[in-house]
């Protein structure tokens, strides 16, 4: 704060000073041309001197934005001709638009940040990646006014050394024309002249220079990528995917749907997880604990209650059933009907055009990865001894076990937790984490946790499993809580810790991929890996493993790898929403209020209690809330978390208004049936209303009317 403050003070100073005794008379063409004469004399005899003083007159002008820097520019090439006045006006204009940036980041960074820091992020993220390429081109063309550059870029997150040499590299050009006609001062009219459509025109010709310097460069870095490699001269596919899960699947329908020749190859089974052993099985598991739950509580609807007779081969028999039946949307059959070439088999990554599978050698002019993940087994001591389940392998059990142990407080972990309790397991969960699900707010988390202790799972959080043993039949894990052992004896384990994106196997080994901390692929904002003709989709890449995230992620992959020589775009996770099949629902799209905090986004908040919601108290439903963050003052979202009944189902209206910025007032105006349950969306959004009701407005009202009475 003192530092503002004196940064203010000065600059207050210096420009109530520039106005006080009306310098900027002496800052026009008019001015200098008469003084010429007089100021070639000071130079003459006071070389050394007269440098100086005017290099720091023309830093504090350009440091304050003040008027006058043209003028200053010429008469660096009036008074000391265009090698040193080149060099003064050079190096002064440099720092004085250094010290203009930071002034600005001091006195402005936090407060825009603060105001409009969610706004901001993705030009964040771009100036931190290119920020010197950007300045670099707004330098070289000098419609855009300088002063304005500096200010702005004072607000983002480039660097103070990269400022100051591409400013120094970028306004070089533009300084030495000017300096120049300073030179022949006397010849000059106007400053409308010097600014000539001719002139302009050469300038942002010039600014095109860096575009070609960046194709150049890009094409550079392709050459060193694929040295060793040899590019085919033709090409069997436009597209080969390897893997034939959400985002696999998605890709090549995409790229068969524009007509390009797609090939597509999955190593086991079509669908992939999601399919096979995640979203399909597990919400078929749940919708048979959900029924077998509403028969517990059919009382309170004024039906008499009944503990269910669960048939659990039956209900894991149903779940088969369901993948099955949903299995041709994803089949072999389907996919070369729509022009496909599906393979099954084990792909083998030869160069970065090349794959080899079943003994059969392909090309293809781009390449997209969708080789997903896998359950993270951690390594705890004794874990093999006593056998584990993951959601891979979870669907193999026919009888029900007695005492399930869940590892993880996830979203999977939990699904299933209060899917097997509600189907006659004791369940209990551990977690290391002080709460579950941990992503979520605190107050997300006691809602489902504390309905998980009503339905009788033991929640055991900030536990730590240390080991498993067998001691004789009985399975036992000891963990660490509170600083005591917990001694836990169970008949099955589920593992859900997370998943280990397959990143690094065998089959992409050639290409040697980088990869992050977490496992998955290291890839730009095209979703371009190492090499610019290779892709990245889904579970393998994140940073978020959700099938839709997957299926988003395959329209930019598909769309870029074809038509990317066109048009490039960088993938949009502004809207993205994600859901937790808990009961209750949990859902969210954008922040949420300890995201907010972390990142120091200001926010309001707003928050409906569905307990007050017509219909949630008809369907004895009557529990959860919506919480919505705003922009201060604003109706504009930033996140939106609902806990409830059906949240998954309502929380897309919001993410249709964050994708298409449509504040609150337009869901408070749009028609919502009654009652139904979505009406919680537009009392939320009423919450935020009554909030802002203009309190003033309505007072002239109240006298408008009461004028009207009488």
């Amino acid at each position: 704060m003192i530092k503002k403050i004196v940064v203010v003070a000065l600059a207050v100073a210096v420009v109530a000073l520039f106005v006080g005794l009306d310098l900027s008379q002496y800052l026009t063409l008019n001015s200098l041309k008469a003084q010429q004469a007089d100021l070639a004399d000071w130079v003459a005899g006071q070389p050394i001197q007269a440098a100086l003083l005017f290099a720091l007159g023309y830093v504090l002008v350009a440091a304050l934005s003040l008027p006058g820097a043209v003028i200053l520019t010429l008469a660096g090439g009036a008074l000391f001709g265009l090698a040193q006045g080149l060099l003064i006006v050079s190096f002064a204009s440099s720092v004085g638009a250094t010290l203009a940036f930071l002034i600005s980041r001091t006195l402005l960074r936090d407060w825009v940040i603060q105001r409009f820091g969610s706004n901001l992020s993705a030009l964040n993220d771009g100036i931190e990646r290119e920020g010197g390429f950007y300045l670099f081109t707004l330098r070289l063309v000098p419609v855009f006014p300088f002063f304005v550059i500096n200010l702005v870029m004072g607000l983002t997150p480039i660097k103070t050394r990269t400022f100051y040499w591409v400013s120094q590299l970028g306004m070089l050009p533009g300084t030495a024309v000017f300096v120049n006609a300073g030179t022949q001062l006397a010849q000059i009219e106007s400053l409308g002249g010097l600014l000539s459509p001719a002139l302009l025109g050469s300038f942002a010709l010039l600014g095109v220079f860096p575009l070609v310097a960046k194709k150049g460069v890009e094409w550079m870095q392709s050459r060193k990528v694929y040295q060793g490699f040899t590019r085919p001269r033709s090409f069997d596919n436009d597209l080969l995917v390897i893997g034939a899960g959400s985002g696999g699947l998605v890709t090549a329908y995409i790229g068969a749907a524009v007509k390009a020749r797609v090939t597509l190859i999955e190593r086991h089974a079509m669908g992939g997880d999601c399919l096979n052993t995640g979203c399909v099985p597990s919400k078929a598991l749940i919708k048979s604990a959900r029924t077998a739950q509403t028969l517990r509580e059919a009382s309170k609807y004024g039906i008499a209650s009944v503990e269910p007779e669960i048939d659990f081969a039956q209900v894991m028999d149903r779940v088969h059933h369901v993948i099955a039946d949903i299995e041709p949307h994803d089949s072999i059959q389907r996919y070369s009907q729509l022009g496909v070439n599906v393979v099954i088999g084990q792909a083998q990554v030869i160069d970065p055009w090349t794959v080899e599978v079943n003994g059969h050698r392909m090309t293809a002019r781009n390449l997209v990865i969708a080789t997903g993940a896998r359950p993270f087994v951690p390594p705890i001591p004794g874990l093999d001894q006593v056998g584990y389940r993951t959601s891979d392998n979870l669907w193999d059990l026919r009888e029900r076990p007695g005492r399930f142990l869940v590892i993880g407080g996830g979203p999977i972990g939990c699904e299933l937790a209060q899917a097997f309790q509600r189907l006659g397991s004791q369940v209990t969960q551990v977690d290391m984490s002080p709460r579950l699900m941990p992503r979520e707010d605190a107050d997300v988390s006691a809602e489902v946790t504390a309905r998980f202790e009503r339905e009788g799972i033991r929640v055991l959080t900030d536990t730590t499993p240390e080991r498993f043993a067998l001691e004789g039949e009985q399975k036992v894990l000891f963990a660490t809580r509170q600083g005591q052992t917990e001694r836990i004896e169970f008949d099955e384990v589920l593992i859900a810790v997370g998943r280990r994106a397959n990143s690094e196997s065998e089959a992409l080994a050639a290409l040697d991929l980088p990869v992050r901390a977490n496992g998955t692929l290291e890839a730009n904002e095209y979703l371009q890996v190492k090499y610019p003709n290779v892709f990245a989709v889904g579970d393998v890449v994140g940073p978020y493993q959700f099938t839709h995230a997957a299926a988003h992620m395959a329209w930019y992959a598909a769309v870029n790898a074809l038509f990317g020589s066109f048009k490039k775009f960088k993938v949009d996770w502004s809207a993205l929403s994600w859901v937790t099949f808990t009961d209750p629902e949990v859902a969210r799209v954008g922040l949420s209020e300890d995201e907010a905090q972390a990142q120091g986004v200001a926010y309001e908040l707003t928050r409906y209690g569905i307990d007050d919601l017509d219909r949630a108290i008809a369907d004895g439903e009557a529990h959860g809330f919506v919480k919505v963050l705003t922009v201060p003052g604003k109706d504009t979202l930033l996140g939106v978390t609902m806990v409830g009944a059906h949240a998954g189902d309502l929380i897309q209206e919001f993410v249709m208004a964050k994708r298409w910025k449509l504040g609150l007032n337009k869901i408070l105006g749009t028609t919502h049936a009654y009652p139904s349950m979505v009406e919680a969306n537009k009392y939320a959004a009423g919450e935020w209303k009554r909030a802002h009701v203009p309190e003033k407005l309505l007072g002239w009202v109240a006298k408008y009317h009461a004028w009207r009475r009488h």
